[in-house]
């Protein structure tokens, strides 16, 4: 594709600086289905330069977000260098493999705690967890608790539970993990399940039920001499709204406005990038999260729940509307509804 593209053209990208606009939504900010995430306002090859890695990243991060990650509630990473990156919390546990490498299981107890004190996080199942929790429960304290990583995590946390308090540990936390997702997690609380913690990994990064996160990247709107051209596209399954826009949010619903119309409660879409240059520094990982914790604690009951009746109202402006109509008719050559 690029061996008949002129020199100049490689020279551009050489010096290619983005000089335009980008509108977006706060991070941390709860979205709905055909609500905008961010406008891009800017000479048509730095808007259309980024497109591929915007759908890529946006989808994918709000995808993980959405499941849960750190932004949206988790309490800890076990990635060592999300940690240092990100300064989210690190936690973890011994693997299998710290246990099977010691002749016997107490020995490898043992050098853990030896090793961690406080912090140590000893895991049961290699063998039996029963007896495992009985070993553990014999080292006594310094202990942060254990991990059961397979098997019926009803049952085993009820029995490692009566192990530990028999023993005195009753502060000593129970962690479980392995395939884990939200309604599994669901289940054994409703069940009474005496479970502290819940290591997620696999259903967290692959979000195995909604494995994508469908996006789109089109072009709303032109400027040409002063003229705007407003666009949009007409398929039957991916068919896009015409008009740069804002959603404004109030106790109720959302609506999706054209940008520079005044509505009713929060504006969602703000300036980030004016003219090249980022308008304030970005919110830090905490700030985010916290804006998360709260926006989502505003919304509705039912939508805090796995399942929902009724979705989140999103409505779309009477000016908004006119302008799809007139849109729809200037390009496919119909008349708009009266």
């Amino acid at each position: 594709q690029f061996a008949r593209a002129p020199r100049e053209f490689f020279d551009y990208l050489r010096d290619f600086r983005f000089t335009g606009d980008l509108f977006a939504v706060p991070e941390g900010t709860p979205l709905f289905a055909g609500e905008p995430l961010l406008t891009v306002r800017a000479p048509i090859i730095e808007a259309q330069l980024p497109e591929t890695y915007l759908l890529s990243a946006v989808s994918f991060q709000t995808l993980v977000a959405s499941k849960a990650a750190y932004l949206g509630g988790c309490a800890a990473t076990s990635n060592a260098l999300a940690g240092f990156r990100f300064s989210i919390p690190v936690a973890g546990t011994a693997g299998h493999s710290w246990v099977m490498s010691f002749a016997c299981e107490d020995g490898a107890f043992r050098k853990l705690q030896s090793a961690l004190g406080e912090n140590a996080v000893q895991l049961l199942d290699t063998y039996d967890v029963a007896q495992a929790a009985r070993r553990v429960a014999a080292l006594g304290r310094p202990l942060w608790g254990v991990r059961i990583d397979s098997g019926d995590f009803l049952e085993c946390s009820r029995q490692v539970r009566a192990i530990l308090d028999e023993a005195g540990l009753q502060e000593a936390r129970i962690m479980v993990s392995g395939d884990l997702d939200e309604y599994r997690i669901r289940e054994l609380l409703a069940a009474g399940a005496p479970i502290d913690a819940f290591g997620v990994g696999t259903q967290i990064s692959v979000s195995a039920d909604a494995p994508s996160l469908s996006g789109v990247y089109k072009m709303v709107e032109m400027e040409i001499g002063g003229i705007k051209r407003y666009t949009a596209k007409y398929s039957d399954d991916k068919s896009t709204i015409p008009g740069a826009k804002q959603i404004f949010r109030d106790v109720a619903r959302d609506v999706v406005a054209r940008s520079g119309e005044c509505g009713r409660g929060e504006a969602l879409l703000r300036p980030v990038i004016l003219g090249g240059r980022l308008v304030e520094p970005l919110p830090a990982l905490e700030q985010a999260r916290e804006r998360a914790r709260e926006s989502v604690a505003r919304l509705s009951p039912a939508l805090r729940q796995l399942e929902t009746a009724d979705p989140w109202p999103v409505i779309y402006s009477r000016e908004l509307r006119a302008l799809m109509e007139q849109t729809r008719a200037n390009l496919m050559g119909t008349a708009p509804a009266s």
